[in-house]
């Protein structure tokens, strides 16, 4: 098998799984595609080097999580946007409400914080994974991580699904 077509067969298989980290970042079907692109862009660019790798989904995480990053810092959203926004069509939650109260709330989270939330509870993985990936201590890890969610607690505490729930 040629490195092109090993690099094809995992960008193949892992490409649901980026979009939905991509999503859960930005929020947005279309920027999240955006993310996805530019990240299997950079890791074909330096596919000799990955795929030689341990963790090789960790590695195309550490690429999706700078993009990301390195994007809310420059600004780019702010003046490239489209005239009409594309459909959005996620995959249903089990409780639409709450899906849409949630997704507001981590939408309201700071673009590290988010990235903390994301890596630290839908990825699995460790603070001191996550710290290497966006590249700050544990510590730094533990309090975005920490104010992070007491944000969270506090926006779905206002939502107005807790009153259909009480």
């Amino acid at each position: 098998m040629t490195s092109d077509e090993r690099y094809t067969e995992y960008v193949t298989g892992r490409l649901e799984w980026l979009h939905k980290i991509a999503f859960l970042l930005c929020q947005d079907w279309a920027h999240a595609e955006d993310l996805v692109q530019i990240t299997i862009t950079r890791l074909y660019v330096h596919w000799r080097r990955a795929s030689k790798v341990d963790n090789l989904d960790g590695y195309t995480r550490t690429i999706l999580m700078r993009v990301f990053l390195a994007e809310q810092r420059t600004g780019w959203r702010k003046w490239v946007t489209a005239r009409r926004p594309p459909p959005d069509t996620p995959t249903a939650p089990v409780d639409p409400d709450m899906g849409l109260d949630l997704r507001a709330a981590l939408l309201a989270l700071a673009p590290r914080q988010r990235a903390s939330v994301v890596l630290r509870f839908y990825c699995d993985l460790s603070v001191e994974q996550t710290a290497e990936i966006l590249g700050c201590s544990p510590g730094t890890i533990k309090s975005q991580t920490a104010r992070a969610l007491m944000t969270l607690r506090h926006d779905l505490r206002r939502s107005p699904l807790k009153e259909r729930l009480a």
